[in-house]
């Protein structure tokens, strides 16, 4: 989740340790009470006390999982899962100037620290700040000669499409990123490695699945949702969101979607986890949030009445996606490459699908919470790259009083 980064570098140079059917299939029901556990916070840490053979239920037996995967009460509901295991990979040695950004850099962090436990002969040496901030260094440095940066893995694809267009990354090998969608490696010079979605969350006492509309356009002219909406307009993803529009619908549409919901009246919010927050406690009635949020707030409260919907094909059913690229010119890009696969294992898809609640980017391996997989939601055909074109979206939300 979008948080505050954390300072954890050691001297050493190593990071110390210390919902529902779409009316058949657009949305898929959130988990209950037994399935999403107070315990099951993003990023909470410890290997999960499983059943029979400690491995979580997954039958696998895998210390590695174990050590992993999140607590909670969902994990021990996890299906077996299958796919590129850390025992499958050369092991990682040697040490990586990583450019990581944030927010949710500590979480990202977490997970190095893990792999430095599991391989001692491996450090990291992590540069922490925003992910747009990180991108224009690396490109300002690639164009000076050589970036100080092995692997740049940034919260966004646009941030990462920004650095692979300037042509500071280098091509990932075919086998690395076979098994993620295609528009998540484009012309392999990225790959996302965690996913969020954009969606609905509503309250299920004021609402039913089938009176959330599947266009998000439709929200700024249903008088249902007059004076009952939220939305976190200083937040990165709600302007990536907005980006999203201006560039699939065009920017006059945009204005006008935008002036819809102020004129319907809207409650902003600093973030989006209250923006979930306030649906499930019936603040609002719905609003504008990445899907995990929604997941956050059953962990703490299963019974909750708030549900996520997800609209179809449009911008409000967008999937952007944490990814990393290997940086132009490092003298160490087989090591880096092979980060990289560690991040795509069974393992590491597995930490974000259970810690972040984050959609893993590998096929087959599924969502928890009873989320609709990302081959189910009907996404727009938008380059991400785009989304870093932000700042004609802050002018339009200035422009509309929105900021």
């Amino acid at each position: 989740m979008e948080r505050d980064e954390r300072d954890r570098i050691g001297g050493d140079g190593r990071i110390p340790s210390d919902g529902r059917q779409r009316t058949a299939s657009r949305r898929r029901l959130l988990g209950t009470g037994a399935a999403l556990g107070a315990a099951a916070l993003a990023g909470c840490l410890g290997p999960f006390d499983g059943g029979d053979g400690g491995d979580g239920g997954t039958g696998t037996g895998s210390p590695e999982l174990d050590t992993f995967r999140g607590s909670g009460a969902q994990v021990g509901g996890r299906p077996e899962l299958s796919g590129v295991r850390i025992d499958d990979l050369p092991p990682l040695e040697g040490s990586l100037d990583v450019y990581i950004g944030g927010g949710e850099g500590g979480l990202y962090l977490d997970l190095l620290e893990i792999l430095q436990d599991v391989y001692p002969d491996f450090g990291v040496v992590p540069r922490q700040a925003p992910s747009a901030q990180l991108a224009n260094t690396i490109i300002t440095e690639v164009e000076g000669g050589g970036s100080e940066a092995d692997l740049f893995w940034s919260i966004d694809a646009g941030s990462l499409g920004a650095v692979a267009d300037a042509g500071a990354t280098v091509q990932l090998p075919a086998d690395v990123v076979e098994n993620v969608p295609e528009n998540f490696r484009p012309d392999r010079q990225w790959v996302g490695v965690a996913g969020r979605a954009r969606s609905i969350p509503y309250n299920t006492e004021q609402f039913s699945a089938d009176e959330i509309p599947d266009d998000v356009m439709a929200l700024a002219t249903d008088d249902r949702f007059s004076g009952g909406l939220g939305w976190a307009p200083t937040y990165g993803a709600f302007q990536a969101f907005v980006t999203a529009m201006r560039v699939l619908e065009g920017r006059e549409t945009t204005k006008e979607w935008l002036e819809g919901i102020l004129d319907g009246g809207v409650t902003e919010y600093a973030n989006e986890f209250l923006v979930s927050d306030a649906a499930a406690v019936g603040e609002t009635g719905a609003g504008f949030a990445n899907h995990y949020y929604a997941l956050r707030v059953k962990a703490a409260r299963p019974s909750a009445p708030v549900d996520l919907a997800f609209t179809r094909g449009d911008a409000g059913a967008l999937i952007n996606a944490s990814a990393v690229g290997v940086v132009e010119g490092t003298g160490k890009r087989e090591l880096a490459q092979r980060l990289v696969r560690h991040l795509l294992t069974v393992e590491a898809q597995e930490f974000f699908a259970t810690r972040t609640f984050a959609y893993p980017m590998v096929e087959d391996h599924p969502p928890v919470g009873g989320l609709p997989t990302i081959d189910e939601l009907e996404t727009p055909d938008l380059d991400l790259a785009k989304l870093s074109d932000v700042e004609p979206t802050l002018e339009l939300l200035q422009e509309v009083g929105v900021l």
